[in-house]
């Protein structure tokens, strides 16, 4: 494989489509209520997806270093762990993809705010520093908290909370129409994402004392775990819906968890986690899929 392969496999582009999710879905209330700017949506898919790349190669070397990605790991295989890439040029690649995505971030800001608001230009800015942090330090580091239950968190703050709202407060410069709620939906979704990832390798990342939320409640509790994340999202999405849908078409994005529930299921008859990787698929492309409905349905 050559090097243009190994970097293309290392950014993980099947990871892509759900990190975009929450930036679609605030651009679809936004376009509900007549403020929705092309320029805003374009540098914000871009900034977001330089927060993923950022992350994917981040979690490859910080995986790799630590050991967790072996000779036993379920998933795709990873970058540093085959050899594709060294050690040095993951760490250059990671440097390079958080200069471009901070500059794709001030562009976003620029164009969202002007140069008159400092505060709120600030404000996301710092917001932006955060997130590449964040995306960085779940794997790489001594306290690095993918290894400490807690990137579950992380995930539904970031992709749910800071990527819905935030890019609809870029949108609006307002809180308004219930935000919380879609943001909720995709913030839990992106978690349950997560959480089948964690399920998926629980037993190996428990060897190498990788201690995600699914190590640490079993294979039995984490089950219940994740239905709580599906039901909670289905009741967000639903609430809101009923608080803003105009007509049946509002509810088109509701058909999006057909393929969720029916995961669950696989889900709670599972005794072999390594084949829980379908199931991972279906919710992240399910997530996708409500985001382009919600989106699709202002058009109907």
């Amino acid at each position: 494989m050559n090097k243009v392969k190994a970097w293309i496999s290392a950014a993980r582009l099947r990871t892509l489509p759900l990190s975009i999710s929450g930036i679609v879905t605030a651009s679809a209330v936004a376009k509900a209520i007549g403020m929705f700017s092309i320029s805003i949506f374009a540098f914000a898919i871009a900034t977001t997806l330089g927060f993923q790349i950022l992350s994917n190669f981040a979690n490859d070397y910080g995986d790799g270093v630590k050991g967790t990605d072996n000779e036993n790991r379920v998933g795709p295989a990873r970058a540093l762990q085959s050899g594709l890439l060294t050690r040095k040029e993951l760490k250059r690649g990671m440097i390079v993809t958080a200069f471009i995505t901070l500059f794709l971030a001030s562009m976003l800001i620029f164009v969202a705010f002007g140069s008159e608001n400092f505060i709120l230009s600030l404000v996301f800015f710092n917001l932006g520093i955060a997130a590449i942090i964040a995306a960085i330090t779940y794997t790489v580091g001594k306290k690095a908290y993918g290894y400490r239950a807690m990137g579950d968190v992380f995930v539904f703050v970031f992709f749910g909370l800071v990527g819905v709202i935030g890019c609809y407060f870029l949108f609006t410069q307002s809180l308004t129409n219930w935000i919380v709620l879609p943001a909720i939906t995709v913030g839990l979704l992106s978690a349950a994402v997560l959480n089948l990832n964690n399920m998926r390798d629980r037993i190996e990342d428990a060897k190498v004392n990788k201690n995600t939320l699914a190590v640490v409640l079993g294979g039995q509790k984490v089950k219940v775990y994740h239905a709580s994340l599906v039901l909670i999202a289905f009741v967000s999405a639903l609430v809101y819906f009923l608080l803003n849908a105009t007509g049946w078409t509002g509810f088109l994005p509701l058909l999006a968890f057909i393929p969720v529930f029916l995961s669950l299921g696989v889900v709670f008859l599972n005794n072999e986690p390594a084949k829980l990787d379908p199931e991972l698929k279906k919710v992240a492309l399910s997530t996708f899929l409500f985001a382009l409905l919600f989106y699709g349905s202002q058009y109907i």
